[in-house]
């Protein structure tokens, strides 16, 4: 069995994205590991020597900044690197830069990889996914987060990235997929205010024209991450490769958990969800087998 991993990124350094601990955290699975590396305004390059690893294949991409609709340069992106994989790998495993594998969930990966390696029914693996926002201590817990998504997908180039890269689809219909016990750790939303606010200001431009970014988008030095609906503190562990970053952290965020700022009909479907775990109207951009 042979597995790709594959990724994309632009200006990490600039905007903090842990695209080294997400390649760090995969590479144990993957044979190689294809970098879409995109024109960048910083030192990307140095930033990718520095894991040390000869599995790590990077190539240069020039981002079409014309493609604001929905995020699509996001999906292009994603369908370069996908395309740069070995031809005779079985699975590829996909992580984005602000994305990160936590190793407990490897054992049940790699399992099901080959459980499946023949089944080619199985087109995908379902991943859990925890969202963090304004530090390492709090998840987002409302109906604002998406709980699954696709992240390894069997090497299939009818298989494409969907919309703003988020999952996939094989022809434009949905993967069917096999749930599997593990967690990605989503970190877009953890970083420095300063920091935060850079990256809001420039992430609005891969879906929106200037002028509706200069309209719709505030000015400031820094994020402001009280207007959040609904957290929860963490009680969990990261991944180890995260644990160096998580030391370094040098800002304040503090939250209280019972304060909720969600309106009475989400108050009801939150309810709905919290005792039989249901969550009515979910966007599912799959098919579990």
């Amino acid at each position: 069995m042979k597995v790709s991993g594959f990724t994309f990124i632009r200006n990490a350094v600039k905007y903090d994205y842990p695209i080294a601990e997400a390649i760090r955290s995969i590479l144990p699975l993957c044979d190689e590991v294809v970098v879409m590396l995109g024109d960048s305004d910083d030192d990307n390059s140095a930033l990718l020597q520095s894991i040390g690893s000869e599995k790590i294949k990077v190539f240069d991409s020039v981002w079409d900044d014309s493609l604001r609709k929905g995020g699509e340069v996001l999906a292009a992106e994603t369908n370069k690197a996908l395309d740069k994989i070995s031809p005779d790998s079985d699975w590829a495993f996909y992580i984005q830069g602000d994305e990160v594998f936590h190793e407990d969930g490897m054992p049940a990966v790699r399992s099901s990889m080959e459980q499946h390696l023949k089944n080619k029914d199985v087109e995908g693996l379902l991943f859990n996914y925890r969202h963090f926002y304004g530090s390492y201590d709090f998840i987002g817990d409302s109906r604002s987060w998406y709980r699954k998504e696709i992240r390894v997908i069997r090497n299939d180039q009818s298989i494409r990235s969907y919309r703003d890269a988020q999952g996939f689809r094989k022809n434009g219909s949905k993967l069917n997929v096999k749930p599997v016990d593990a967690f990605i750790h989503h970190y877009g939303w953890v970083k420095p205010p300063e920091s935060m606010q850079a990256k809001q200001e420039s992430f609005h431009k891969l879906w929106h024209s200037d002028k509706w970014v200069n309209e719709n988008i505030a000015t400031s030095d820094e994020f402001d991450y009280s207007q959040i609906d609904s957290l929860a503190r963490f009680q969990g562990t990261h991944p180890l490769v995260m644990q160096d970053r998580i030391n370094k952290k040098n800002w304040s965020f503090d939250f209280d958990p019972t304060q909720k700022k969600l309106n009475f009909i989400k108050r009801i479907l939150q309810l709905v969800e919290n005792i039989t775990g249901w969550r009515p109207g979910e966007y599912k951009n799959y098919k579990v087998k």
